[in-house]
């Protein structure tokens, strides 16, 4: 499997740098391998577009060749053949190609499209269900049963009463079949569709969906009306007595009174508000009816937008809400949550199916035109998809299974790794539907494989766009190991390079070196301070940590005055006391001020920045060496700047 996907992903790497004959000259070659005029000028024309002060062309070529040298580096450490590599990249490859594929884009838009459409849409419906069955020929009586109540309510009868007599739907106990207003999302795509193509004042006709046989009745359609509201909550000790009930009172009207006198709602909302909206200014975005309790609901409703009402109170606590705006949500704001109810009822599956309609048809997809009979007869004799069909239909076969674009075929065999014998299915219908879904599966890696290369072939702005994302990720990951994470790593190194210029590490002013402690209590403070002489300075931090556990917090240092509040105070003896959460009291237990770096560690942050300039110089000295750039200047001259 994993000769597999590496092999895949070096076909694609060899798409990618291959482009059409004629009109794209050789405009370089490193490390053996060409690069095109249409790669350079995409690029070069993009880092213009971004760059404030424009590089010239011959400082352009400099760092090109830089970059390109370092990608030639990482394909030589076999980077881009790791499993880690490939994973990714294919994850990026699908991402940038799903602008391309304009099918795909054009229905799954329509959808979107079409949900938000029913969404602005509310209505009000009676619902009647049935048990649906296994199968279709279980659900034909029941389907004529529907269209007889049918009959029956279209001629008078009360839908309440044969609801009571017949539906099955169990909520029929609270709302004897009216659902009241739904919208789009709320149910099956299956059930939706019916259920926004009947007329108003009309019963639709009996339809299935898997959770049963059902009937609708419409009796009202209205246009969306949603609150876009923030709030302050306080929220009721648990169990609370009258008494803790008007301290929480006193507290929302001290909050009402400094919105009222000018205060802006977001701050008091993330300063005082106890739920989790007050990290977002209490920003509760859309609702619609029915999704807030009462009187929440009708106070925000009735607010006029920018509005503020006076507190009140709900079984939760005392509010406060800022009505923002009314309406519908833009599509924009909603789209996130359509597609996760298009993944959640299966209509992106159908975007995906048609995305493999269309490219069975696009490639020429050929079933072997025998592989059904075969299946079908093997099935009959085993009566199940088991170890015993795979045996006797799949191993050794080996004819192909499908072909598909320029003479690309797939061998029946492939299906060993698709098909579980030691899970059988059993029954021929139900097993044939089994073999028939993995055989999609293949078609749709095959021919999506297919397709992206195709798309590497024959479209420059996908080509380039993802030879870009591949580069850039040899490029950091190279350059990590290089330089990055090599000189953090290399100790030595940078102990050497440390003591070679230290003269540059030297402080303008004194620092503080050292650990502060920060205790829960002043009680554990104490026994904080009784302790410190008990441990050796080896040994301290580890002792205490063991000791206190949770209860106290250290934090190693090295700062200068303004760095660290902590350190100003104690330290420095600069300004008001800090306030830390949870850990209001603290102490030094370790170290004081000095004038000078002490120790490499000391400076640790700057050293390790200069000699990873140290590294990367070694390194680009190196590429030089090792990837020498051939520039045809007859080439560079044609760049359209």
């Amino acid at each position: 499997m994993k000769a597999k996907l590496w092999i895949s992903s070096l076909l694609l790497g060899t798409a990618i740098l291959a482009v059409a004959k004629g009109g794209d000259p050789v405009l370089m070659t490193i490390n053996g391998k060409d690069i095109k005029l249409s790669e350079f000028e995409y690029l070069y024309n993009k880092n213009n577009q971004q760059q404030v002060e424009k590089e010239t062309l011959e400082q352009y070529v400099d760092r090109f060749v830089l970059y390109k040298q370092k990608v030639a580096d990482a394909e030589a450490a076999g980077i881009d053949t790791t499993e880690l590599f490939i994973k990714e990249f294919e994850g990026y490859q699908k991402d940038l190609a799903a602008p391309f594929m304009t099918a795909d884009t054009t229905y799954l838009w329509d959808m979107v499209n079409e949900s938000y459409n029913r969404y602005k849409k509310e209505i009000d419906i009676d619902h009647f269900m049935l048990p649906v069955g296994a199968n279709d020929a279980e659900n034909a009586p029941r389907l004529a049963m529907m269209d007889s109540i049918r009959t029956c309510i279209l001629n008078g009868e009360k839908w309440e009463d044969l609801v009571s007599r017949y539906s099955s739907d169990p909520s029929k106990q609270r709302n004897n079949g009216h659902y009241g207003f739904v919208s789009s999302g709320m149910f099956p795509y299956d059930f939706e569709n019916v259920l926004y193509n009947t007329p108003v004042g009309t019963i639709s006709q009996p339809f299935v969906t898997q959770y049963g046989v059902h009937m609708i009745r419409v009796n009202q359609v209205r246009d969306r009306n949603d609150v876009h509201a923030k709030h302050i909550l306080k929220l009721f000790p648990q169990h609370a007595t009258e008494e803790q009930k008007a301290e929480c009172k006193a507290k929302i009207d001290s909050i009402y009174a400094l919105l009222q006198a000018g205060a802006e709602f977001e701050k008091l909302a993330m300063a005082e508000s106890m739920d989790g909206t007050a990290k977002r200014g209490g920003d509760l975005g859309w609702f619609g009816r029915g999704k807030m309790v009462q009187p929440f609901e009708d106070i925000a409703f009735s607010l006029a937008d920018g509005a503020i009402s006076e507190p009140f109170a709900t079984q939760y606590g005392y509010h406060i809400i800022k009505k923002v705006e009314h309406g519908v949500p833009s599509l924009k704001a909603l789209r996130p949550a359509i597609e996760q109810v298009l993944k959640r009822d299966g209509r992106l599956d159908m975007v995906e199916k048609r995305r493999l309609d269309d490219m069975k048809a696009k490639y020429n997809y050929r079933l072997d035109p025998g592989f059904e009979d075969m299946i079908t007869k093997a099935l009959n004799v085993t009566g199940a998809c088991d170890s015993a069909f795979v045996s006797q239909a799949i191993k050794g076969v080996k004819t192909p299974l499908f072909t598909y674009g320029n003479k690309e075929s797939v061998p029946v065999k492939a299906l060993l790794g698709q098909l579980n014998p030691k899970a059988p299915v059993a029954g021929v219908d139900k097993a044939k539907d089994y073999i028939m879904s993995k055989v999609n599966v293949l078609a749709e890696k095959a021919l999506s494989d297919y397709d992206a290369r195709e798309l590497v072939k024959n479209n420059p702005e996908y080509r380039n766009l993802l030879n870009e994302y591949r580069d850039g990720m040899l490029l950091f990951e190279i350059s990590n190991r290089r330089v990055w994470k090599a000189a953090s790593r290399d100790t030595v190194g940078l102990e050497q390079y440390y003591a070679a210029n230290r003269s540059k590490y030297l402080w303008d002013e004194p620092h503080f070196k050292g650990i502060i402690l920060s205790a829960k209590s002043d009680s554990v403070l104490n026994l904080v301070k009784a302790d410190l002489n008990k441990f050796g300075a080896d040994t301290l931090t580890d002792a205490l940590h063991n000791k206190y556990g949770n209860d106290i917090r250290m934090e190693r240092m090295v700062v200068k005055k303004g760095d660290n509040p902590y350190a100003d105070y104690l330290a420095f003896h600069e300004g008001d006391k800090p306030e830390r959460k949870g850990f209001p009291e603290f102490m030094i237990i370790e170290g004081g001020i000095i004038d000078q770096p002490q120790e490499m560690a000391d400076v640790r942050g700057a050293v390790t920045s200069d000699y990873q300039d140290v590294l990367e110089q070694r390194w680009k000295e190196e590429l030089a060496k090792k990837y020498p750039a051939k520039i045809n200047k007859k080439v560079l001259k044609k760049v359209k700047r």
